[in-house]
């Protein structure tokens, strides 16, 4: 723990990482809902009992305790019969077991390997070795269209050649929020990648918005500066979010983990 830490309240830490905790379980199972549903019953375990976080750093302890109570659940993953969701299922089915989960807590959420290993109860080589197996995984399992809304042209190019490194088709590059909406009727996209503030000091969050009103629900990755703004709890919220800067792990782990459990009808298995 560093001097900053030990000087701060431990609601205080914990009150920071909740954000963070909140994305983790929302991208473990697929859902805004039943992944707020497992943040909670984490912060209330550490309520219950403090020295549930003793050993550790909180951030890692957290963690720790919410991947516990997920993989004691049974590690559950929104369900569903049909369409989009039973295809997510099938996909899933194949990965190998705590990969992804691994892949999640270093390319998204920043831990180390030896973090890994202490949430995941298991060793750093394992930790390393599962996050290596879930990226060649998940990767070959779902290809589609990709739309980018971003307005600063180099970090534009720079995630569309990453988009177009793993495979996926680019429709193209919007700077504003008429021009996602117009480059989507063109061309629909399997995924959305969005920044949140345009050119024209336009919201990526309308254009979303209004893309998913007109042309249905597919997935989207937010790219902010700004995570904690988007992770209120307030409103549904972005199950797929990258923080700038980003590295290219975390935009291909994003991208990964999107198409593969927002699949719909129209990506290639």
């Amino acid at each position: 723990m560093s001097d900053t830490e030990a000087a701060t309240p431990v609601s205080d830490q914990i009150g920071a990482v909740i954000p963070y905790l909140r994305r983790y379980a929302r991208a473990l199972t697929g859902s805004q809902t039943s992944g707020d549903t497992f943040a909670a019953t984490t912060l209330e375990a550490v309520l219950a009992d403090r020295s549930a976080l003793e050993g550790t750093d909180v951030k890692t302890g957290l963690f720790r305790i919410l991947y516990g109570i997920w993989a004691s659940a049974g590690a559950p993953v929104e369900e569903g019969e049909q369409g989009a969701k039973a295809k997510a299922q099938r996909h899933l089915a194949k990965l190998t077991s705590n990969s992804r989960e691994a892949l999640l807590l270093y390319t998204i959420e920043g831990f180390t390997y030896s973090d890994i290993a202490t949430i995941m109860s298991t060793d750093a080589t394992e930790a390393e070795e599962l996050v290596a197996v879930a990226r060649r995984e998940m990767a070959d399992s779902v290809t589609g269209s990709v739309m980018i809304i971003e307005d600063e042209a180099i970090i534009a190019m720079d995630i569309e050649s990453i988009v177009a490194d793993m495979g996926h088709r680019v429709t193209g590059i919007a700077r504003t929020r008429d021009e996602a909406v117009e480059l989507a009727r063109a061309d629909v996209p399997d995924l959305i990648l969005a920044d949140i503030q345009l050119a024209d000091n336009s919201s990526g969050i309308d254009a979303v918005n209004d893309i998913l009103t007109e042309l249905g629900i597919r997935p989207v990755i937010f790219i902010t500066a700004f995570p904690e703004r988007l992770l209120t709890g307030d409103k549904p919220e972005p199950a797929f979010l990258i923080s700038k800067p980003y590295t290219e792990d975390q935009v291909i782990s994003a991208v990964s983990q999107a198409m593969f459990f927002s699949s719909t009808e129209t990506l290639h298995s």
